[in-house]
Protein backbone atom coordinates (compact mmCIF):
# COMPACT_ATOMS: atom_id res chain seq x y z
CA UNK A 1 0.00 0.00 0.00
CA UNK A 2 0.76 3.32 -0.61
CA UNK A 3 -0.41 6.50 0.72
CA UNK A 4 0.04 10.32 -0.24
CA UNK A 5 2.45 10.76 2.59
CA UNK A 6 4.54 8.23 1.07
CA UNK A 7 7.96 9.69 0.23
CA UNK A 8 8.34 6.83 -2.68
CA UNK A 9 4.63 7.63 -4.29
CA UNK A 10 6.34 10.08 -6.77
CA UNK A 11 8.92 7.87 -8.04
CA UNK A 12 6.62 4.85 -8.71
CA UNK A 13 4.32 6.64 -10.77
CA UNK A 14 7.32 8.43 -12.60
CA UNK A 15 9.31 4.77 -12.97
CA UNK A 16 6.39 2.71 -14.07
CA UNK A 17 5.53 5.28 -16.48
CA UNK A 18 8.86 5.76 -17.68
CA UNK A 19 9.29 2.34 -18.75
CA UNK A 20 5.71 2.37 -20.18
CA UNK A 21 7.33 5.15 -22.72
CA UNK A 22 10.37 3.31 -23.01
CA UNK A 23 8.71 0.27 -24.14
CA UNK A 24 6.48 1.83 -26.66
CA UNK A 25 10.09 3.78 -27.93
CA UNK A 26 10.85 -0.03 -28.23
CA UNK A 27 8.12 -1.20 -30.30
CA UNK A 28 7.77 1.95 -32.58
CA UNK A 29 11.43 1.01 -33.54
CA UNK A 30 10.84 1.17 -37.40
CA UNK A 31 13.49 -1.26 -38.11
CA UNK A 32 11.19 -4.11 -35.55
CA UNK A 33 8.64 -3.74 -38.33
CA UNK A 34 7.97 -6.59 -40.88
CA UNK A 35 5.82 -5.30 -43.44
CA UNK A 36 4.60 -9.31 -43.68
CA UNK A 37 4.01 -9.55 -40.13
CA UNK A 38 -0.06 -9.77 -39.40
CA UNK A 39 1.15 -8.91 -35.98
CA UNK A 40 3.56 -5.90 -36.07
CA UNK A 41 4.87 -4.67 -32.84
CA UNK A 42 3.03 -1.27 -32.72
CA UNK A 43 -0.34 -2.94 -32.44
CA UNK A 44 0.77 -2.81 -28.60
CA UNK A 45 1.17 0.71 -28.71
CA UNK A 46 -3.01 1.71 -27.90
CA UNK A 47 -3.17 -0.38 -25.18
CA UNK A 48 0.08 0.78 -23.60
CA UNK A 49 -1.08 4.25 -24.09
CA UNK A 50 -4.52 2.86 -22.09
CA UNK A 51 -2.41 1.78 -19.33
CA UNK A 52 -0.47 4.82 -18.84
CA UNK A 53 -3.89 7.04 -18.76
CA UNK A 54 -4.94 4.86 -15.87
CA UNK A 55 -1.45 5.52 -14.14
CA UNK A 56 -2.22 9.29 -14.76
CA UNK A 57 -5.80 8.97 -13.37
CA UNK A 58 -4.79 6.31 -10.21
CA UNK A 59 -1.70 9.54 -9.57
CA UNK A 60 -4.67 12.28 -9.90
CA UNK A 61 -6.78 10.05 -7.21
CA UNK A 62 -4.23 10.18 -4.31
CA UNK A 63 -4.74 13.79 -3.87
CA UNK A 64 -8.12 13.14 -2.45
CA UNK A 65 -8.36 9.50 -1.04
CA UNK A 66 -6.08 7.89 1.76
CA UNK A 67 -4.71 4.93 -0.04
CA UNK A 68 -3.30 3.21 -3.15
CA UNK A 69 -2.44 -0.11 -3.32
CA UNK A 70 0.36 -1.84 -5.46
CA UNK A 71 1.30 -5.52 -5.94
CA UNK A 72 4.59 -4.82 -4.32
CA UNK A 73 5.24 -8.75 -4.05
CA UNK A 74 4.39 -10.08 -7.32
CA UNK A 75 3.69 -8.00 -10.83
CA UNK A 76 4.72 -4.94 -9.24
CA UNK A 77 1.15 -3.04 -11.07
CA UNK A 78 -2.01 -1.87 -9.38
CA UNK A 79 -3.84 -3.94 -8.15
CA UNK A 80 -7.03 -4.99 -9.40
CA UNK A 81 -9.33 -2.92 -6.98
CA UNK A 82 -7.86 0.12 -8.00
CA UNK A 83 -8.60 -1.14 -11.93
CA UNK A 84 -12.40 -2.23 -11.12
CA UNK A 85 -12.66 1.04 -8.81
CA UNK A 86 -11.34 3.09 -12.11
CA UNK A 87 -14.12 1.22 -14.54
CA UNK A 88 -16.88 2.43 -11.70
CA UNK A 89 -15.30 5.73 -11.39
CA UNK A 90 -15.38 6.07 -15.31
CA UNK A 91 -19.27 5.55 -15.79
CA UNK A 92 -20.30 8.03 -12.99
CA UNK A 93 -17.86 10.63 -13.71
CA UNK A 94 -20.58 12.79 -15.36
CA UNK A 95 -22.77 12.76 -12.43
CA UNK A 96 -20.06 13.27 -10.31
CA UNK A 97 -18.79 16.12 -11.91
CA UNK A 98 -21.90 18.37 -11.69
CA UNK A 99 -21.57 17.93 -7.88
CA UNK A 100 -17.89 19.86 -8.06
CA UNK A 101 -17.75 23.79 -8.56
CA UNK A 102 -15.71 24.46 -11.52
CA UNK A 103 -11.83 24.55 -11.25
CA UNK A 104 -11.96 28.47 -11.56
CA UNK A 105 -14.42 28.66 -8.94
CA UNK A 106 -12.30 26.30 -6.46
CA UNK A 107 -9.47 28.28 -7.12
CA UNK A 108 -10.70 31.74 -6.41
CA UNK A 109 -12.23 29.79 -3.09
CA UNK A 110 -8.96 28.31 -2.22
CA UNK A 111 -6.92 31.75 -2.35
CA UNK A 112 -9.81 33.50 -0.64
CA UNK A 113 -9.15 30.49 2.34
CA UNK A 114 -5.40 31.65 2.47
CA UNK A 115 -6.10 34.90 2.39
CA UNK A 116 -8.58 34.53 5.36
CA UNK A 117 -7.31 31.54 7.79
CA UNK A 118 -3.51 31.87 7.40
CA UNK A 119 -4.18 28.13 6.38
CA UNK A 120 -3.74 25.85 3.49
CA UNK A 121 -7.33 24.42 2.27
CA UNK A 122 -6.58 20.93 2.34
CA UNK A 123 -10.39 20.28 1.56
CA UNK A 124 -10.83 22.32 -0.82
CA UNK A 125 -7.36 21.08 -2.65
CA UNK A 126 -8.94 17.73 -2.30
CA UNK A 127 -11.65 18.70 -4.32
CA UNK A 128 -9.78 20.22 -7.01
CA UNK A 129 -8.19 16.92 -6.99
CA UNK A 130 -11.13 15.18 -7.88
CA UNK A 131 -12.30 17.16 -10.29
CA UNK A 132 -9.15 16.61 -12.21
CA UNK A 133 -8.91 12.97 -11.79
CA UNK A 134 -13.14 12.66 -12.99
CA UNK A 135 -11.92 14.79 -15.86
CA UNK A 136 -8.91 12.92 -16.83
CA UNK A 137 -11.15 10.09 -16.37
CA UNK A 138 -13.99 10.80 -18.44
CA UNK A 139 -11.37 12.44 -21.29
CA UNK A 140 -9.23 9.10 -21.65
CA UNK A 141 -9.21 5.58 -22.95
CA UNK A 142 -7.75 3.53 -19.97
CA UNK A 143 -7.71 0.24 -19.27
CA UNK A 144 -10.58 -1.69 -18.24
CA UNK A 145 -11.10 -5.05 -17.16
CA UNK A 146 -11.63 -6.21 -20.70
CA UNK A 147 -10.52 -3.74 -23.72
CA UNK A 148 -13.21 -5.40 -25.96
CA UNK A 149 -11.85 -6.37 -29.35
CA UNK A 150 -11.50 -4.28 -32.89
CA UNK A 151 -10.46 -5.50 -35.81
CA UNK A 152 -7.32 -4.18 -37.19
CA UNK A 153 -6.80 -5.86 -40.31
CA UNK A 154 -8.48 -7.97 -43.11
CA UNK A 155 -7.67 -10.27 -46.06
CA UNK A 156 -8.01 -13.31 -47.67
CA UNK A 157 -6.51 -16.63 -47.72
CA UNK A 158 -6.23 -17.43 -51.55
CA UNK A 159 -5.58 -21.01 -50.67
CA UNK A 160 -8.94 -21.96 -49.53
CA UNK A 161 -10.98 -18.60 -50.39
CA UNK A 162 -11.66 -17.42 -46.93
CA UNK A 163 -11.64 -14.09 -45.52
CA UNK A 164 -9.41 -13.41 -42.52
CA UNK A 165 -9.14 -10.86 -39.65
CA UNK A 166 -6.61 -9.92 -36.86
CA UNK A 167 -8.44 -9.05 -33.88
CA UNK A 168 -6.98 -7.40 -30.92
CA UNK A 169 -8.43 -6.95 -27.49
CA UNK A 170 -6.90 -6.90 -23.97
CA UNK A 171 -7.31 -7.56 -20.48
CA UNK A 172 -6.45 -6.91 -16.81
CA UNK A 173 -5.95 -10.04 -14.71
CA UNK A 174 -7.33 -10.06 -11.27
CA UNK A 175 -5.65 -12.53 -9.37
CA UNK A 176 -1.86 -11.95 -11.30
CA UNK A 177 -2.76 -7.80 -11.45
CA UNK A 178 -1.68 -7.69 -14.95
CA UNK A 179 -2.29 -6.36 -18.14
CA UNK A 180 -2.61 -8.26 -21.07
CA UNK A 181 -3.01 -8.01 -25.29
CA UNK A 182 -4.14 -10.80 -26.92
CA UNK A 183 -3.61 -10.56 -30.98
CA UNK A 184 -5.28 -13.26 -32.96
CA UNK A 185 -5.23 -14.31 -36.40
CA UNK A 186 -9.00 -15.62 -37.62
CA UNK A 187 -10.22 -17.15 -40.85
CA UNK A 188 -14.21 -17.46 -41.25
CA UNK A 189 -15.68 -20.05 -43.36
CA UNK A 190 -19.39 -17.87 -42.87
CA UNK A 191 -21.47 -17.49 -45.84
CA UNK A 192 -21.88 -14.07 -45.27
CA UNK A 193 -18.05 -12.82 -44.91
CA UNK A 194 -17.36 -15.24 -48.10
CA UNK A 195 -19.84 -13.81 -50.53
CA UNK A 196 -19.53 -10.50 -49.26
CA UNK A 197 -15.40 -9.98 -49.28
CA UNK A 198 -14.05 -12.69 -51.61
CA UNK A 199 -14.42 -12.32 -55.51
CA UNK A 200 -14.36 -14.62 -57.50
CA UNK A 201 -10.61 -14.85 -58.54
CA UNK A 202 -10.41 -15.58 -54.52
CA UNK A 203 -8.68 -12.19 -53.11
CA UNK A 204 -9.97 -9.48 -51.20
CA UNK A 205 -13.10 -7.23 -53.10
CA UNK A 206 -11.72 -3.95 -53.00
CA UNK A 207 -15.08 -1.93 -53.53
CA UNK A 208 -16.45 -3.01 -49.80
CA UNK A 209 -15.01 0.01 -47.79
CA UNK A 210 -13.67 -1.43 -44.18
CA UNK A 211 -13.07 1.70 -41.96
CA UNK A 212 -10.40 -0.26 -39.79
CA UNK A 213 -10.02 -0.29 -37.19
CA UNK A 214 -13.47 -1.92 -36.51
CA UNK A 215 -15.12 -1.82 -33.14
CA UNK A 216 -15.57 -5.78 -32.36
CA UNK A 217 -15.08 -8.93 -34.64
CA UNK A 218 -15.62 -7.63 -38.49
CA UNK A 219 -18.65 -10.39 -38.45
CA UNK A 220 -21.56 -9.05 -37.11
CA UNK A 221 -23.63 -11.79 -36.51
CA UNK A 222 -20.86 -13.33 -34.27
CA UNK A 223 -19.22 -9.48 -32.76
CA UNK A 224 -21.67 -9.71 -29.79
CA UNK A 225 -21.18 -13.27 -29.04
CA UNK A 226 -17.32 -12.75 -29.63
CA UNK A 227 -17.49 -10.31 -26.90
CA UNK A 228 -19.17 -12.57 -24.22
CA UNK A 229 -16.57 -14.80 -25.18
CA UNK A 230 -12.96 -13.03 -24.36
CA UNK A 231 -14.86 -11.60 -21.10
CA UNK A 232 -15.22 -14.95 -20.07
CA UNK A 233 -11.55 -16.84 -21.98
CA UNK A 234 -9.13 -13.90 -21.24
CA UNK A 235 -7.66 -14.87 -17.82
CA UNK A 236 -4.09 -15.29 -17.05
CA UNK A 237 -4.64 -19.16 -15.86
CA UNK A 238 -6.07 -20.14 -19.23
CA UNK A 239 -3.05 -21.34 -21.58
CA UNK A 240 -3.45 -19.64 -24.91
CA UNK A 241 -3.82 -23.11 -26.38
CA UNK A 242 -7.02 -23.46 -24.14
CA UNK A 243 -8.48 -20.30 -25.32
CA UNK A 244 -7.77 -21.23 -28.80
CA UNK A 245 -9.62 -24.49 -28.40
CA UNK A 246 -12.42 -23.26 -27.00
CA UNK A 247 -12.71 -20.21 -29.54
CA UNK A 248 -12.63 -23.61 -32.18
CA UNK A 249 -14.91 -25.57 -30.67
CA UNK A 250 -17.23 -22.11 -29.58
CA UNK A 251 -16.96 -21.33 -33.47
CA UNK A 252 -18.42 -23.08 -35.89
CA UNK A 253 -17.79 -21.30 -38.45
CA UNK A 254 -13.92 -19.57 -37.42
CA UNK A 255 -11.25 -20.84 -37.49
CA UNK A 256 -8.26 -19.63 -34.96
CA UNK A 257 -4.70 -19.84 -37.03
CA UNK A 258 -2.82 -17.83 -34.17
CA UNK A 259 -3.09 -16.24 -31.28
CA UNK A 260 -0.45 -14.09 -29.30
CA UNK A 261 -0.62 -12.90 -25.60
CA UNK A 262 1.64 -10.14 -24.32
CA UNK A 263 1.47 -10.05 -20.76
CA UNK A 264 3.15 -7.12 -19.03
CA UNK A 265 4.84 -7.08 -15.80
CA UNK A 266 6.53 -8.15 -13.29
CA UNK A 267 7.86 -4.25 -12.85
CA UNK A 268 10.90 -3.56 -10.42
CA UNK A 269 11.30 -0.65 -8.69
CA UNK A 270 13.88 -0.33 -6.25
CA UNK A 271 12.11 1.02 -2.42
CA UNK A 272 8.69 0.26 -3.76
CA UNK A 273 7.97 -3.68 -5.10
CA UNK A 274 9.47 -6.52 -2.88
CA UNK A 275 8.79 -9.05 -6.04
CA UNK A 276 12.85 -10.04 -6.15
CA UNK A 277 15.50 -9.39 -3.55
CA UNK A 278 18.20 -10.08 -5.89
CA UNK A 279 16.84 -7.50 -8.62
CA UNK A 280 15.68 -4.52 -5.69
CA UNK A 281 18.73 -5.25 -3.76
CA UNK A 282 21.36 -4.13 -6.70
CA UNK A 283 18.60 -1.63 -8.33
CA UNK A 284 18.94 0.30 -4.74
CA UNK A 285 22.47 1.45 -5.52
CA UNK A 286 21.74 2.75 -8.69
CA UNK A 287 22.19 6.75 -8.27
CA UNK A 288 19.87 8.30 -9.84
CA UNK A 289 16.10 7.13 -8.55
CA UNK A 290 14.44 7.75 -12.02
CA UNK A 291 17.06 4.75 -13.29
CA UNK A 292 16.24 2.09 -10.77
CA UNK A 293 13.57 0.23 -11.99
CA UNK A 294 13.72 -3.16 -14.76
CA UNK A 295 10.43 -3.94 -17.07
CA UNK A 296 9.55 -7.32 -17.96
CA UNK A 297 7.28 -8.70 -20.28
CA UNK A 298 6.51 -11.89 -22.18
CA UNK A 299 5.27 -12.67 -25.60
CA UNK A 300 3.22 -16.21 -25.97
CA UNK A 301 2.13 -17.72 -28.90
CA UNK A 302 0.13 -20.59 -30.39
CA UNK A 303 -0.64 -21.50 -33.81
CA UNK A 304 -2.41 -24.19 -35.60
CA UNK A 305 -0.50 -26.44 -37.60
CA UNK A 306 -3.30 -28.35 -39.19
CA UNK A 307 -6.87 -28.43 -40.27
CA UNK A 308 -9.36 -31.29 -39.62
CA UNK A 309 -12.11 -30.66 -42.24
CA UNK A 310 -15.31 -30.66 -42.04
CA UNK A 311 -17.73 -33.91 -42.39
CA UNK A 312 -21.03 -33.51 -43.62
CA UNK A 313 -23.51 -36.96 -43.30
CA UNK A 314 -27.11 -37.67 -43.75
CA UNK A 315 -27.53 -37.94 -39.93
CA UNK A 316 -24.58 -35.81 -38.27
CA UNK A 317 -21.71 -33.37 -39.15
CA UNK A 318 -18.48 -32.56 -37.24
CA UNK A 319 -17.07 -28.46 -38.38
CA UNK A 320 -13.82 -28.21 -39.14
CA UNK A 321 -10.82 -28.17 -36.36
CA UNK A 322 -8.01 -27.06 -36.04
CA UNK A 323 -4.44 -29.12 -34.64
CA UNK A 324 -2.61 -26.53 -32.40
CA UNK A 325 1.02 -27.18 -32.15
CA UNK A 326 2.63 -27.23 -28.57
CA UNK A 327 6.62 -27.62 -28.21
CA UNK A 328 6.43 -30.44 -26.22
CA UNK A 329 10.06 -30.71 -26.62
CA UNK A 330 10.25 -27.40 -24.44
CA UNK A 331 9.27 -27.41 -21.13
CA UNK A 332 8.51 -24.46 -20.21
CA UNK A 333 6.26 -24.05 -23.79
CA UNK A 334 4.40 -27.15 -22.55
CA UNK A 335 3.93 -25.29 -18.79
CA UNK A 336 2.81 -22.39 -21.15
CA UNK A 337 0.38 -23.94 -23.63
CA UNK A 338 2.49 -22.40 -26.14
CA UNK A 339 3.55 -22.72 -29.33
CA UNK A 340 6.47 -20.73 -28.76
CA UNK A 341 7.44 -17.75 -26.41
CA UNK A 342 9.37 -14.97 -25.80
CA UNK A 343 10.61 -13.37 -22.49
CA UNK A 344 11.87 -9.88 -22.71
CA UNK A 345 13.84 -6.99 -20.48
CA UNK A 346 13.60 -3.37 -20.46
CA UNK A 347 16.03 -1.52 -18.48
CA UNK A 348 17.52 1.77 -17.90
CA UNK A 349 21.27 2.07 -19.28
CA UNK A 350 22.64 2.92 -15.22
CA UNK A 351 20.76 0.28 -14.14
CA UNK A 352 22.26 -2.58 -16.69
CA UNK A 353 25.40 -0.99 -15.54
CA UNK A 354 24.54 -2.18 -11.60
CA UNK A 355 23.38 -5.10 -12.51
CA UNK A 356 26.63 -6.00 -15.17
CA UNK A 357 28.61 -4.89 -12.30
CA UNK A 358 27.09 -7.16 -9.67
CA UNK A 359 28.08 -10.43 -11.47
CA UNK A 360 24.35 -11.56 -11.42
CA UNK A 361 23.69 -10.26 -15.09
CA UNK A 362 23.67 -13.61 -16.30
CA UNK A 363 21.51 -15.31 -13.11
CA UNK A 364 19.21 -12.62 -13.29
CA UNK A 365 17.85 -12.16 -17.07
CA UNK A 366 18.44 -15.90 -17.82
CA UNK A 367 16.72 -16.67 -21.20
CA UNK A 368 15.40 -12.76 -21.32
CA UNK A 369 15.95 -10.82 -24.74
CA UNK A 370 17.62 -7.58 -22.89
CA UNK A 371 17.04 -4.58 -24.30
CA UNK A 372 18.76 -1.54 -22.63
CA UNK A 373 17.17 2.44 -23.16
CA UNK A 374 19.12 5.57 -22.80
CA UNK A 375 17.71 8.65 -23.86
CA UNK A 376 15.15 7.68 -26.56
CA UNK A 377 17.02 4.97 -28.22
CA UNK A 378 16.85 1.47 -27.13
CA UNK A 379 19.67 -1.02 -28.01
CA UNK A 380 18.90 -4.26 -27.61
CA UNK A 381 20.24 -8.08 -27.26
CA UNK A 382 22.86 -6.86 -25.31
Amino acid sequence: MITPSDGPVAQYFSTVKTALSGLEVYLSDPDRADPGNPFPPAILTPFLRRFSASLQCWENRIGFTEHFRISRAESGFPVFQNVLELEKDRNTAEGRLAAIPDAQVLRTEMADFILRHRAFPEALQARMAERIYLEAVSAGEIFSPVVLPETVHVGVNPKNRRPYYVVVWGAFDGTQTLPMVYIALIEDSSDTLVNMLVRDDGTLDPSVQIPLPVGGLLNPQLAARFDDFVTRNSGYALTPATIAANLDTDFPTLHPKQLRRFVLGPFYSAGITENNDRITGILSKVRKPEDAWLLTWTQQEVFSRAEQPAERGFFSSTPARQEFYIDTANLEATRMGVSAYEKHALVPHEAYQALYASGEAAAIFGDYKVHVISGNQVISEV
